[in-house]
């Protein structure tokens, strides 16, 4: 399914005019100046130079002794937009900012198109004074205050209300034409589109009581997205229209359900990844996005310390064993392995990758989607992979004994594996191995190297400022950092959604498969004891890598402490604020 203009989305971006003289131009074709006096502004000399579409919204606030505002710091009345059709906004691109003694201010980038104040006038019988704002104020504000998809919504409401279907009785036969309608395909696409847009990895449709919440994962946190209140009543149209583009069963409430979309937007693919859960007030639904055409980084790129990055790039080289890379869902292990595969793939080795999903598409690599439902499971096409005559081979993730068997005996009969693991750390993914009845000599003589991985939310560029707190103080004498490096904390700006973060990268843990390791494996020693083993011989932890680009000034030390759970760290901190407080 295409997310296109047709289906009711709007183009993310227009490019930026090239000139003033253009930017005059399309404010003229969208009737937001008049000729006359873009031709005031155009003459050399005659105004200050035009550089964006506010240097001409300040000028006409000027000209006409009319109000300007940026709408940074605007707090809008709800009950004063809940006077106003959102449609009505949406489409004039107004929006109410205060109420004072019967006139409303409007925030409008249209001066002189002034049939949406007009039709404002008209339904509210309240005077309407204009307040010049740059149009892409106007439409964040209106997303942030309105919530997304509110026009669409808002024509449900008032042309074609729908029947809430009820979960106790039989299905409504009018579902399936309500999933079809025009307004509900629209609010799904710009839903999707508002994701892609914002850099989310997830999309969670989450039913309650009295709401349908949607929240986006963007930067491996979750956040909630504004929607229209009267939302929940379309709640089974939605779900269902999701389905539909899943290719699920609509009819089927009872049963968690498990699908896929493959959307084009703005030439780029995205892969979306459906599952919905009957939920105690309708069904959830939680959609993975993938992006198909996402550009790799190379090895240099992944921020890995010069000294992993060098042991990485050694076992690369190596001609038969195995690599693994743990961490949660979501840490980025697949990208790793992708990064590794590029950095090796020539016209002399055969790659071959088996994976569920496949979330790049690489050329020049054999790749292998499984199919549970044909019968293609890791196990299998890995047994049909080995007579492919591959030097390297990719598995997307070993979940049970079978997989594991196989991939030891493809690397000690001359064959380089990469897979992932789900464990905390590094020395965790040899007992892990072994909790999945591989022996452990095996282990011992086929694994080369563990890297495990977490992800950590980058400052924004924009606002992180320099963390002056005594409290940080104090820890940089418990991470014996210099005082002399400046830790940065976040604040949050437009630019980064408030959050103080912006983009992620990894910090990392490489354990290289050492005699000594070898040893206290063979004896069934505990992973706390390999871990100890590969410290003597220069593994560096998850925590003690994020310090190190906490001193770069690339993340915080709460951001750390987020994804690494460092206990000591965080107690000291606790004894700080406590001395604070005294």
């Amino acid at each position: 399914m295409a997310v296109t203009k047709e289906a009711g989305v709007k183009p993310i971006n227009d490019p930026k005019p090239s000139s003033p003289q253009e930017l005059l131009e399309r404010m003229v074709a969208a009737k937001q100046l008049s000729p006359t006096d873009a031709a005031t502004l155009a003459k050399p000399g005659g105004a200050s130079p035009v550089q964006s579409e506010d240097d001409v919204l300040r000028w006409l606030a000027k000209e006409y002794a009319v109000g300007h505002s940026t709408l940074d710091d605007i707090n809008p009345d709800r009950q004063l937009l809940s006077l106003f059709p959102a449609r009505v906004l949406l489409k004039e691109e107004l929006l109410p900012l205060s109420r004072t003694n019967g006139t409303v201010e409007v925030a409008t980038s249209r001066l002189f198109a002034t049939q949406g104040l007009d039709t404002l006038k008209t339904l509210t019988g309240l005077k309407i004074k204009p307040v010049l704002a740059p149009s892409e104020a106007i439409q964040r504000e209106m997303k942030k205050w309105l919530g997304v998809g509110a026009d669409t919504i808002g024509t449900l409401d008032e042309d074609a209300p729908l029947q809430v279907v009820d979960d106790e009785g039989d299905e409504d036969n009018n579902l399936d034409s309500a999933a079809e309608d025009a307004s509900i395909i629209r609010f799904v696409n710009q839903v999707l589109t508002d994701a892609v847009d914002l850099r989310a990895s997830d999309i969670h449709l989450e039913p309650f009581e009295d709401e349908l919440r949607i929240r986006y994962r963007i930067d491996g946190v979750l956040q909630e997205i504004p929607v229209p209140a009267q939302i929940k009543r379309f709640q089974p149209a939605i779900v269902s229209r999701v389905k539909i583009l899943s290719h699920l069963n609509i009819a089927e409430k009872r049963l968690p359900q498990d699908g896929r979309i493959k959307i084009r937007l703005a030439s780029s693919e995205v892969d979306i990844r459906v599952s919905v859960i009957p939920m105690l007030h309708g069904e959830a639904v939680v959609m993975r996005l993938l992006r198909q055409n996402s550009s790799l980084l190379g090895m240099n790129q992944t921020g890995m310390d010069p000294r992993d990055l060098a042991s990485f790039r050694r076992v690369l080289s190596l001609p038969h064993g195995i690599i693994l890379v743990t961490g949660p869902t979501g840490s980025g292990k697949t990208t790793t392995l992708y990064t590794a595969l590029h950095e090796i793939n020539d016209a002399v080795r055969k790659i071959i990758t088996i994976e569920d999903p496949i979330e790049y598409q690489l050329k020049g690599i054999n790749q292998i989607q499984v199919s549970e439902k044909s019968g293609l499971t890791f196990a299998r096409g890995l047994r049909s992979i080995l007579r492919h005559d591959p030097d390297v081979i990719l598995i997307g993730e070993i979940r049970d004994q079978e997989t594991a068997q196989i991939a030891v005996q493809a690397s000690l009969t001359g064959h380089l594996v990469f897979s992932t693991l789900h464990t905390n750390d590094a020395p965790g993914a040899l007992t892990r191995l072994v909790d999945m009845n591989v022996e452990p000599y095996l282990v011992a003589s086929s694994l080369e190297a563990v890297l495990a991985q977490r992800l950590v939310r980058v400052l924004c560029k924009e606002c992180k400022v320099v963390d002056e707190t005594v409290a940080t103080k104090a820890l940089k004498e418990r991470l014996n950092i210099s005082k002399d490096v400046l830790v940065m904390k976040a604040v949050g700006c437009r630019a980064c959604r408030n959050t103080g973060y912006h983009g992620r990268r990894g910090i990392f843990e490489w354990m290289d498969m050492n005699n000594e390791v070898r040893q206290l494996l063979l004896q069934n020693r505990s992973s706390g004891e390999m871990r100890e083993a590969a410290v003597r011989h220069g593994m560096r932890g998850l925590s003690e890598d994020g310090w190190r680009i906490v001193q770069l000034g690339v993340t915080t030390p709460e951001e750390v402490m987020r994804v690494t759970k460092d206990q000591s760290i965080m107690a000291g901190m606790a004894e700080d604020a406590a001395l604070m407080k005294k």
